[in-house]
């Protein structure tokens, strides 16, 4: 159907003027329960529920929450800006000292599309360096789309990828409201860039994805021989608590650790083995015993790929010797 020009001419001026008529700042509510759980004297979390990045409107991952008396700092801003409103709001009932920064242990999504509401309060927000490979990629900017569709309505045209004031390139340390901060990057592992966040007087220590607890991790395109490397490295054995990306809280972080380096190490081993063997992958994956893993969360959805990804890149990795 062909319209007069007129029309063309007057929607085209329209069209800009209702999309402003969506505030940046103002969220679709979320129905999902959330609520902060205090680890220690300053430290709280958000636990997200287990399930795929669209499940529970997708909160399943974590947030962190370090009460200082001269502002708070907040680690991940979790997978929509309704639960980064969401997540304020929590912290509003606890403190009403200001959000000063917030540190993202990756540049995955389900861990960033918040970031906006606290940027919007005017928190410094800070990542790993490396995050600008996924930030400046078609992919990040695929993902958003599909999620403006998946996690529809909270995840809309309002939705944007923020980029960090700052990025930690090495090992460095900060003070607030007499609270010691240590900020770790540890490189490619889970993403193109992780890092860790230790909370010095309180001894909890953030991990991000470095570490799922109780379920399945998902690999996607994760480095697994250095993120098995960093978990090797991890010294934890003064830790009051762990905070992982993903699951409940570590009261046991060694426990943590060590399930999370036998799940990688049992990948590597076996799917190197058989392409060492010249084994197709459905074969060796079929003649794997996965039993001391299936019973957790999350195996059915990404074990199978989580063994692919390891086998393809541990042929990458026999073809570059």
């Amino acid at each position: 159907m062909h319209y007069p020009a007129i029309l063309v001419v007057l929607f085209s001026l329209t069209a800009p003027v209702l999309a402003e008529t969506v505030q940046p700042g103002r969220y679709p509510p979320v129905g999902v329960p959330m609520s902060l759980t205090r680890v220690s004297e300053h430290v709280y979390f958000a636990q997200g529920e287990a399930g795929i990045a669209t499940d529970n409107e997708g909160f399943i991952s974590n947030a962190g929450v370090v009460v200082t008396d001269s502002g708070i700092v907040v680690f991940d801003a979790l997978g929509t800006p309704s639960l980064g409103k969401r997540l304020l709001e929590e912290i509003r009932k606890v403190s009403d000292q200001p959000v000063v920064r917030v540190i993202t242990s990756h540049y995955h999504a389900d861990h960033i599309y918040g970031l906006q509401v606290f940027e919007e309060q005017g928190a410094e927000i800070w990542a790993p360096r490396g995050a600008e490979k996924y930030l400046r990629s078609a992919h990040a900017l695929e993902r958003l789309e599909e999620r403006r569709f998946s996690l529809d309505p909270w995840v809309n045209e309002t939705t944007r990828l923020v980029e960090p004031d700052r990025y930690i390139a090495e090992r460095e340390t900060f003070e607030l409201g007499k609270v010691r901060f240590t900020v770790s990057p540890v490189g490619a592992a889970h993403s193109d860039a992780d890092l860790t966040l230790y909370v010095e007087p309180d001894r909890v220590l953030f991990s991000g994805d470095i570490l799922f607890e109780g379920r399945v991790p998902f690999l996607g395109d994760a480095n697994s021989g250095n993120w098995l490397e960093v978990l090797q490295r991890m010294e934890v054995q003064q830790l009051v608590a762990l905070v992982p990306g993903h699951g409940a809280l570590a009261g046991d972080p060694n426990h943590a650790i060590a399930t999370m380096r036998r799940y990688l190490s049992y990948l590597r081993d076996t799917m190197g083995a058989a392409v060492n063997d010249f084994v197709p992958f459905d074969e060796a994956y079929a003649a794997t015993d996965w039993s001391e893993f299936e019973h957790l969360p999350a195996f059915a959805e990404a074990n199978r790929r989580n063994a692919y990804q390891v086998y393809l890149s541990m042929e990458a990795e026999s073809l570059a010797e």
